[in-house]
């Protein structure tokens, strides 16, 4: 996997207004879309840090996309090996990460275009849910993707 991958920024209306509406609405137990409260452990330090993530369930299975690139939450997730929490309300769940690689990722990407292009697509370069699969295969290196499993308790 590239791990060069440059990260964009959110702008000024999705940290400002958008995250914080997502947020609190998670908070009470509402799921927008899908999303939840992603809870993983700072890889420096070791403070659980909280940020909202889209979570995709595709043939069975549940995946996070990071459509904006390599973030932090992406270094802490693989700094974790593969742990983290999924927070909705009071309910969290506990769950293990395991990364695709960027040949893996085509039918999520494809997925996750289809649900959220509205929300995501201008971080995708043009690419879209119909797009080539020469055009999904280039972008995929860009946008780290992990299929979740519950943890062994």
């Amino acid at each position: 996997m590239d791990q060069s991958v440059h990260y964009r920024k959110p702008g000024m209306l999705m940290r400002k207004l958008m995250n914080p509406f997502v947020v609190i609405m998670m908070r009470a137990g509402v799921s927008v879309w899908g999303s939840r409260i992603l809870e993983v452990p700072g890889r420096s330090s070791g403070v659980p840090r909280r940020t909202p993530v889209n979570l995709l369930e595709l043939d069975g299975h549940r995946y996070l996309v990071s459509p904006r690139g390599e973030g932090q939450w992406v270094k802490n997730v693989r700094a974790n090996n593969g742990g983290l929490a999924l927070l909705l309300g009071r309910r969290r769940q506990e769950l293990s990460a395991r990364e695709l690689s960027d040949s893996e990722k085509s039918p999520v990407l494809r997925a996750y275009l289809r649900k959220w292009k509205m929300e995501v697509g201008m971080f995708f370069d043009g690419v879209t849910a119909e797009s080539e699969e020469a055009d999904v295969q280039r972008i995929s290196s860009s946008h780290p993707v992990f299929v979740l499993t519950e943890t062994e308790r």
